[in-house]
């Protein structure tokens, strides 16, 4: 696993990854299509973010279920992480599930090392185009509670990131620019006393955080579906270290593409590349996480 991710961290790498995505996406700019998948944390969602739809189901019941496996190459100091999910639709409007993540590969003196449980859930209150109309968004509320992790963050014996994010969020499709290449604007609110979704420990207080992502949706050959896009998410400025540290978070941003082969299929492959931070310390003393280009890979099924 160490050999493997050292190729993720590789400057070289990178370069060659962010060349990859532009050729492979630019000449399939043909016909539009809209394809959902699980976020990193289980939600339906980009990458890191939700979306206001929920995982498929029948107008009076359950759905099947959606798994979904996520690595993220975190580096050095935040380490690597793995994410197992399901996520289960209901009524049309609702979704829940349970993820598992697990830290791995970290170095003997990374900040976080344990593993962690998430549970989420989302209700869709407003569809999108309601009415019969053509702009209204999807609207949707949800939460996402992190727990089971009472590893301690360095210098802080014992601190949990037990936490909990609790958002709004609105979604549209807009077609009305090019049919050909449809547009998906996201964009929310979420309240949360997690930093880095949990990643780094937890926030000293509950604060109202941003979030949003752009993404132009194009049709590849044999009706594949590709969707390439960024989004970003504000982040509570301070990581609860009980030492007084003066830090600050930036906002963190995520670019991403999402195939999907087949229509007949739901089958999502995603890759992006995460920018969270590099030294957070506004002190003479500095707190580099190390968490700068940073790769992660994601792959969703629908049963």
């Amino acid at each position: 696993m160490r050999v493997f991710t050292s190729i993720f961290h590789s400057p070289v790498f990178q370069s060659l990854w962010a060349m990859l995505i532009l050729l492979f996406v630019l000449p399939f700019a043909t016909h539009a299509a809209q394809a959902q998948s699980l976020g990193y944390e289980g939600p339906t969602g980009v990458f890191v973010t939700p979306l206001a739809y929920t995982s498929a189901s029948p107008a009076n019941g359950l759905g099947k279920p959606s798994v979904s496996y996520h690595f993220l190459a975190g580096g050095p100091v935040i380490g690597d992480f793995n994410t197992i999910s399901v996520t289960e639709g209901f009524a049309k409007r609702f979704e829940f599930g349970y993820t598992s993540e697990v830290h791995a590969g970290a170095d003997p003196d990374s900040l976080w090392k344990s593993d962690f449980s998430i549970v989420h859930g989302k209700a869709t209150i407003v569809p999108e185009n309601a009415g019969k109309t053509k702009w209204v968004p999807a609207i949707a509320v949800g939460g996402i509670f992190r727990a089971n992790d009472n590893d301690a963050f360095d210098g802080v014996a014992g601190q949990t990131t037990k936490n909990i994010d609790i958002y709004v969020v609105a979604t549209k499709v807009v077609t009305q620019i090019s049919k050909k290449v449809p547009v998906l604007l996201n964009a929310g609110l979420r309240g949360t006393n997690a930093s880095l979704w949990g990643l780094g420990g937890n926030a000293p207080d509950f604060s109202a955080r941003g979030f949003g992502a752009l993404a132009f949706v194009f049709t590849g050959p044999n009706k594949s579906t590709i969707i390439v896009g960024s989004e970003a998410s504000q982040q509570p400025k301070q990581i609860k270290t009980g030492a007084g540290a003066a830090l600050d978070i930036p906002t963190s941003e995520v670019y991403a593409v999402r195939f999907v082969p087949s229509p007949k299929h739901k089958l999502n492959i995603d890759a992006g590349v995460l920018h969270a931070g590099g030294n957070v310390s506004s002190l003479d003393v500095p707190l580099n996480l190390n968490a700068r280009a940073r790769v992660a890979f994601g792959i969703s099924y629908g049963f």
